[in-house]
């Protein structure tokens, strides 16, 4: 394999085979400048592996990672497909099925420990259980868990058990999902690394995976993160995105509003009640996007003035950095219990017994929709 830049011969990771580079470090094949003189040249993710029992994570955009997932339904494999339940449907892999073939779906649902103490767990997971159904996906099991807290991974390792067999695992998901913490429990319970990575890769798999040997000779694959464009932890800067993404408990903000009211999310989105009677909305966003309410009709020009300043995440200089906004309206209907989501950033309960016309403003790309309301 030629570098695609001076057209010279590239040096391959002797634990995957990926094509070595030193520029990128979320991208795969990364290793650094000075460890280009170790004999073996191994990647940084395989070092990890090899030397520490961790996976480091990778990404690749949404092209390569359906190339990566096409190889799996011809293999013998159980799949864990890990999800963001924050961000269920930006993060959710679409028409994985198809991809997989018969092969057995296990649905890892983590960062469970952001949803509220008093949630009711059953009417979250028969809520996951419709969601997979209306996107096509069918699964053995869905485990809900949490990678921070270590809550439900023991089950989650049981369920593996249960229906690995002699399968190879492969752990898919997006970026920011949990996906190395998933792969790390995996390699402390499944993997013995007095063994080097596998050298010759198993056959079939391509560059971009990573093969962990476990103990009866099958392999833990390690695929990298798929980056979705329409989520906005893809979108902010590293500076903004700590802002954006919660990393404790949601703490819901009630809002009682008149039709002609605004909510602005920081500068990162905005909900408008446009039409309805006097209702309740609740808001589901991480503790660092501060809510601002403002008049319907002054909501272009509290933007003009104020974005980046009273009005952040993020800061006005990263203003510039996001695409212009794009407007979605939705209708609910009334007696009906729907959240407007809006990809990596939260969503809007529409508490709605009398009916509400709302829109919300987010930047062009991001993912926004209508949902039965998780919670």
């Amino acid at each position: 394999m030629k570098d695609p830049i001076d057209g010279s011969q590239a040096v391959k990771c002797s634990g995957c085979g990926i094509a070595i580079q030193t520029e990128q470090p979320e991208l795969p094949g990364y290793t650094p400048e000075k460890a280009m003189d170790r004999d073996p040249v191994i990647c940084q993710r395989c070092f990890r592996i090899k030397n520490y029992n961790e996976a480091s994570s990778v990404a690749v955009d949404q092209d390569e990672f359906l190339r990566l997932l096409s190889q799996i339904g011809g293999k013998n494999a159980l799949v864990i497909h890990i999800v963001d339940l924050f961000d269920f449907e930006g993060s959710l892999i679409s028409g994985l099925q198809r991809f997989v073939g018969n092969n057995p779906v296990i649905l890892a649902v983590n960062k469970i420990d952001l949803l509220p103490k008093v949630t009711n767990w059953n009417k979250v997971l028969n809520w996951v259980q419709k969601q997979c159904k209306e996107h096509g996906l069918k699964t053995e099991e869905i485990v809900l868990c949490s990678a921070k807290k270590n809550q439900g991974f023991d089950r989650l390792l049981d369920t593996v058990a249960s229906y690995r067999g002699d399968r190879d695992v492969y752990v898919v998901g997006a970026t920011n999902v949990g996906k190395s913490t998933l792969i790390n429990r995996l390699i402390r319970d499944y993997s013995d690394l007095e063994q080097e990575l596998t050298v010759s890769r198993y056959p079939g798999t391509t560059l971009d995976m990573v093969n962990i040997p476990l103990d009866d000779g099958r392999f833990i694959i390690d695929t990298p993160g798929i980056v979705y464009p329409w989520r906005y932890s893809e979108l902010v800067t590293r500076e903004d995105l700590g802002a954006v993404m919660p990393d404790n408990p949601l703490k819901p903000a009630v809002y009682q509003l008149n039709e002609g009211q605004t909510l602005f999310f920081g500068a990162m989105a905005r909900f408008d009640f446009i039409q309805g009677e006097r209702q309740s909305f609740t808001c589901f966003v991480g503790s660092r996007v501060g809510i601002h309410r403002t008049k319907l009709e002054r909501a272009d020009e509290l933007y003009a003035e104020h974005a980046g300043e009273l009005l952040s995440p993020p800061n006005r200089e990263n203003i510039g950095k996001l695409p212009e906004w794009t407007r979605h309206e939705f209708r609910i209907k009334r007696g009906m219990r729907m959240d407007l989501f809006v990809s990596g950033l939260g969503w809007v309960k529409v508490n709605s017994d009398q009916g509400a016309l709302c829109a919300i403003h987010a930047p062009r790309g991001v993912k926004v929709l209508a949902r039965p309301s998780l919670i």
